[in-house]
């Protein structure tokens, strides 16, 4: 099936040859700008937002950016984009989005209102194709009715839709017809990475009068610039002057919900934790996760002279004491 193929690292505006940490930045930097929460123009801003997490998604993963730098070799060979051999519906952690049918047969489904384009879906979704008949395995089919195999996409979840809860409208259209059928989706509070909503009898249509399989939507939390994620707790990095950690202070960190002030204590180290207790993601129990917050201390490039004077002094003190 030919789709559109995606420059992803046009989309993060950095060079082939970026590092890991060049595409970390600028994913955090651009995705900043155009939050959805924070961007005044909210449509624009929310389509960009899903480009920017599809494109950190692929980039952001050392074997995904290989296999996709092995796509992108030809790209732009005449007679439109093809994938090089080997990429097929067999293809490991990717593959054409085609269901049912243990002959070779089956119906393949387009997705609309997920958050990843069709590029992705084809090529890094994952998962698809795997779900067999409900009522028998490929190649030993039961006489009479015959349940329709169940469907599965992803769906990218923003970190403030699994806070709050959110309603979502996905279509979804079969190749054997022109009719696009749309859903209501409910985005539970508290949904988690790689959670499956079900929607029942959405799947493929039954045979013989069996029942139609189901649709099931994997949850992919988007990337999101100041958090990332763990089960229910958040973790958010923050650059703190050297003074700040040898003196200790007050700081504002970003919440889900607005900021928390956090007490850091005289002689804060590198990469310590500090919780701040209830203010992570909401889990199945109605319980809160908690904020870690991991202090990172930024060292000065370039000093002044009189800065300069005042580290020697320090060190020297120092030195003294040792």
């Amino acid at each position: 099936m030919a789709v559109q193929f995606r420059d992803y690292y046009e989309t993060l505006g950095v060079p082939k040859t970026a590092t890991d940490d060049e595409i970390r930045k600028a994913f955090r930097k651009l995705a900043r700008k155009y939050h959805p929460d924070v961007n005044k123009d909210k449509a624009t801003a929310e389509e960009k937002f899903k480009q920017l997490n599809e494109a950190y998604e692929v980039l952001g993963d050392p074997e995904k950016r290989k296999k996709y730098d092995e796509l992108g070799a030809n790209w732009n060979q005449p007679g439109g984009f093809q994938p090089p051999p080997g990429w097929d519906a067999q293809q490991p952690g990717g593959g054409f989005r085609r269901h049912g049918g243990g002959d070779g047969g089956g119906v393949e489904f387009e997705f609309g209102g997920t958050g990843f384009s069709d590029f992705f879906e084809q090529f890094f979704g994952g998962g698809r194709g795997q779900s067999g008949f409900g009522g028998g395995s490929f190649g030993q089919r039961p006489r009479g009715a015959e349940r329709g195999s169940d469907v599965e996409a992803d769906i990218m979840v923003t970190l403030e839709e699994a806070f709050h809860g959110s309603k979502r409208t996905v279509s979804l259209r079969r190749s054997n017809s022109d009719k696009v059928e749309s859903y209501q989706v409910k985005i539970p509070k508290g949904v988690h990475e790689g959670q499956r909503i079900r929607l029942a009898g959405q799947g493929e249509a039954g045979a013989g009068g069996g029942k139609s399989g189901d649709l099931f939507l994997r949850v992919r939390l988007a990337r999101h610039p100041d958090f990332t994620v763990e089960g229910s707790d958040l973790i958010h990095e923050v650059k703190i002057e050297p003074s700040q950690a040898v003196l200790g202070g007050d700081l504002q960190v970003p919440t889900l919900e607005g900021s928390a002030r956090l007490k850091l204590p005289a002689g804060t180290q590198p990469g310590q934790r500090f919780r701040l207790r209830g203010h992570g993601l909401p889990n199945v129990t109605g319980t809160r996760g908690d904020l870690f917050v991991v202090p990172q201390i930024q060292v000065p490039k370039k000093l002044t002279e009189r800065e300069r004077e005042i580290w020697q002094q320090l060190a020297e003190i120092r030195g003294a004491k040792s």
